[in-house]
């Protein structure tokens, strides 16, 4: 007797698998970049609400340089609130919970001086994590002492409930945006009916104005 074939996915469901096999592929690498002398790079990135943003940044000094490595690094959010702040920055990490949902800029600025030659830049590595990938259970299971499987479950639980606050929040934002446009018609539809009116009444009184004028000049009875 053959053997069933497994259900393939509907085609509802192929957009929703995708996305859940792209969230577990696993962390993001770290970003890297060089930092000229007196220059400043910054890093901007949308983080939602009440979320645990956790990063570690390590700046290199420039090759053959008999200086350390020299650098601000300062991060905030679109009011200009400081979150986390260093000087003289060479190696470290920072943690900081969202309260809104809003844009986060990381800026490095670089304090070394250009001089008349040529100073090598430094090499600036940035690991910032937020939501499930910034949560480490290996300390949760520490403390609760759950079991290897019961911290895959609370993983799971954790990635599933990231998925279906980033679901709202889009389905939030096309709600907004529908509002927005369909306000947007009525105005123009709105504007285009004044518009009509005035061009209707403008041209009804160039032609009595007109015909007046005619009739003064006796042109027409």
């Amino acid at each position: 007797m053959p053997l069933p074939l497994p259900d393939r996915p509907r085609l509802g469901q192929a957009p929703l698998l995708a996305l859940l096999l792209l969230l577990l592929v696993g962390p993001a690498r770290p970003i890297s970049f060089q930092l000229p002398g007196k220059a400043r790079k910054c890093l901007r990135e949308e983080i939602h609400r009440d979320t645990l943003v956790t990063g570690e940044y390590e700046i290199g000094a420039p090759p053959g340089s008999s200086t350390g490595p020299s650098a601000n690094l300062k991060i905030t959010d679109s009011a200009g609130h400081i979150l986390y702040a260093k000087e003289d920055a060479t190696k470290g990490k920072f943690a900081f919970t969202t309260e809104d949902y809003d844009m986060f800029e990381a800026c490095f600025e670089s304090k070394l001086p250009v001089g008349t030659g040529r100073m090598p830049d430094q090499l600036v590595i940035l690991d910032m994590k937020h939501g499930v990938e910034a949560k480490n259970y290996e300390e949760i299971a520490k403390v609760e002492k759950l079991k290897p499987l019961e911290v895959e479950l609370r993983r799971l639980e954790d990635l599933s409930e990231s998925i279906v606050n980033d679901f709202a929040y889009m389905k939030k934002r096309e709600e907004e945006m529908r509002d927005t446009n369909e306000s947007t018609n009525t105005r123009v539809l709105y504007f285009s009916i004044f518009s009509m009116c005035c061009l209707i009444g403008l041209a009804t009184w160039q032609v009595f104005y007109l015909r007046r004028f005619f009739k003064a000049k006796k042109l027409i009875e």
